[in-house]
């Protein structure tokens, strides 16, 4: 993390928001461009002139109070309860730190998904396959 500087704009984690797994792009409420990921939300851009001006996502819970102490991030309007931030125009976070938290945030919105919705959009489960196991004879009468 890096000093507080101006931020022209979050062009790079727009892009890089819809590359993820099941990556799915609306507007919202007017002039949020949102990134979901089965139907839930991930990472949202306020847009003006049609640029990302602020840039707004989920966060692990124990990071919440250490990232809202970095100049420029404040819990985000309205999501903060669950543990959302927002990187303001003028931020003291490294461009791959924005990258790295875009992922994590996406990652943790998707490990809520069920197990099925992940497997259909392409997200690894981590889930092995169970051999059966052999019926049990049952003891004769």
């Amino acid at each position: 993390m890096a000093r507080p500087r101006p931020a022209p704009d979050f062009e790079p984690q727009r892009a890089l928001a819809a590359t993820l797994p099941g990556a799915t792009e609306d507007i919202k409420w007017g002039a949020d461009l949102v990134y979901s990921v089965g139907g839930k939300m991930f990472c949202v851009f306020l847009l003006e002139a049609g640029r990302a001006a602020t840039c707004s996502f989920k966060v692990d819970d124990e990071r919440f109070l250490e990232l809202t102490g970095v100049p420029g991030v404040v819990p985000a309007p309205y999501l903060a309860r669950a543990k959302w931030v927002q990187v303001g125009r003028v931020h003291g976070l490294e461009g791959a730190d924005l990258d790295a938290l875009v992922r994590r945030s996406h990652a943790l919105v998707a490990s809520r998904l069920t197990k099925k919705l992940q497997r259909d959009i392409g997200i690894d489960t981590g889930e092995t396959t169970r051999p059966c196991r052999p019926a049990r004879a049952r003891p004769a009468r």
